[in-house]
């Protein structure tokens, strides 16, 4: 099933399948005159859900990309520490202490760096 999602998603989030989204809603506008006010709302209710749900799996492809790019950097690194990689996946409040410490040590560094100059 995610294969099947991942190629819809895919074919929707350029220019064809736009197109088509396009002309499927001009048929359904077509269509009100003569009475399908239900199916065109059913139809373009169910567009919307769509085209929703190809956002989100094309936000979750480009974050799940950023993300192995930066911790391919993290790891290729010799100075950076390799605890950060695989970040996200943490629970919502280790994330916020753990961007709250780097924070704060990135502060201490700035501090240090002016003191110094």
């Amino acid at each position: 099933m995610n294969n099947l999602l991942f190629r819809l998603a895919d074919f929707l989030s350029k220019p064809p399948g736009f197109y088509l989204i396009l002309a499927l809603m001009a048929v359904c506008t077509a269509l009100v005159p003569l009475g399908w006010t239900d199916v065109v709302t059913y139809a373009l209710s169910v567009a919307a859900i769509v085209i929703t749900g190809v956002v989100l799996i094309q936000g979750y492809r480009d974050t799940s990309a950023i993300h192995a790019k930066l911790d391919e950097i993290v790891v290729a690194l010799n100075e950076t520490r390799n605890d950060v990689v695989g970040l996200e996946h943490d629970d919502p409040k280790q994330i916020s202490k753990t961007v709250k410490r780097l924070e704060s040590e990135a502060a201490e560094a700035a501090s240090r760096t002016q003191t110094e100059a």
